[in-house]
């Protein structure tokens, strides 16, 4: 698991740069009804974000991060994964996540993953669209710049870009030569389970394919590092927020 029910984005809060935010229920083409959540801006500049969440689904960290995109004029909507097996409630602490996880399906991620891009891109006025996500959702946003959606680009935070996943999604580096868009890849130089290694085999099938790309290593920094508690690691979680800013072409806030 990424992050503790109790994790929240390393982000100052602006509410002045958020227009609304709501709960929503999307239908995917296969006739899935799932939760998510749309936050829009106040002063928009034209780009827009699909939250694609840990293996715990929607919960409170991705609402947030909703919003935090959203006050830096960045219309955003953070989806679960779990409609098919766990409905439409919203889940606490004692959520046990894994055998929903085991669960999932490509084919159904990515038709999920559909429906909040093309709500989002109903809700409001997007001139360039991108993905984000963390661990499980990192290695499914990698995994999106290669499934037809139109992206501008896609930003994973510690996804696992080789060998077998937590269900029946390929391995970002093989079907790298699938992407049709850049990929900014942001891990910890201390991540026990993403290697320096991992993330070279990696960066090397997104030259071999000509994906344009920037992968971004945080010296010390642990997996799950972008987190408002872990102080330790501030420098890294700020740098990484200004760099997926800029990747985006929006200007991160002063302060």
């Amino acid at each position: 698991m990424c992050f503790d029910h109790d994790s929240r984005p390393p982000i100052v809060p602006d509410p002045s740069g958020m227009r609304d935010a709501t709960s929503v229920v999307l239908e995917a083409a296969d006739g899935n009804r799932f939760a998510a959540y749309v936050a829009r801006a106040a002063h928009p500049t034209g780009a827009g974000i699909v939250i694609l969440p840990d293996v715990r689904g929607l919960h409170t960290y991705y609402r947030e991060l909703a919003e935090r995109f959203a006050e830096h004029g960045v219309d955003a909507i953070a989806i679960d994964y779990f409609g098919r097996s766990a409905g439409l409630s919203d889940r606490g602490p004692e959520f046990d996540y894994r055998p929903h996880v085991g669960q999932t399906t490509f084919a159904g991620l990515s038709a999920d993953v559909k429906a909040g891009v093309d709500h989002l891109r109903a809700a409001a006025k997007i001139e360039r669209l991108y993905t984000t996500g963390f661990c499980m959702g990192g290695r499914l946003t990698f995994l999106t710049a290669g499934m037809g959606l139109g992206l501008a680009g896609v930003i994973g935070f510690y996804g696992w870009p080789v060998g077998k996943g937590s269900s029946d999604t390929p391995a970002p580096a093989d079907v790298a030569a699938t992407f049709t868009c850049p990929v900014l890849g942001i891990f910890g130089g201390a991540d026990e389970g993403i290697s320096a290694a991992v993330v070279s085999e990696f960066e090397a099938a997104l030259d071999t394919a000509g994906v344009e790309h920037c992968i971004a290593t945080y010296e010390g920094a642990p997996h799950s590092f972008f987190d408002r508690k872990a102080a330790d690691f501030a420098e890294a979680s700020d740098r990484a927020w200004a760099e997926t800013l800029g990747f985006m072409g929006v200007a991160k806030a002063a302060g």
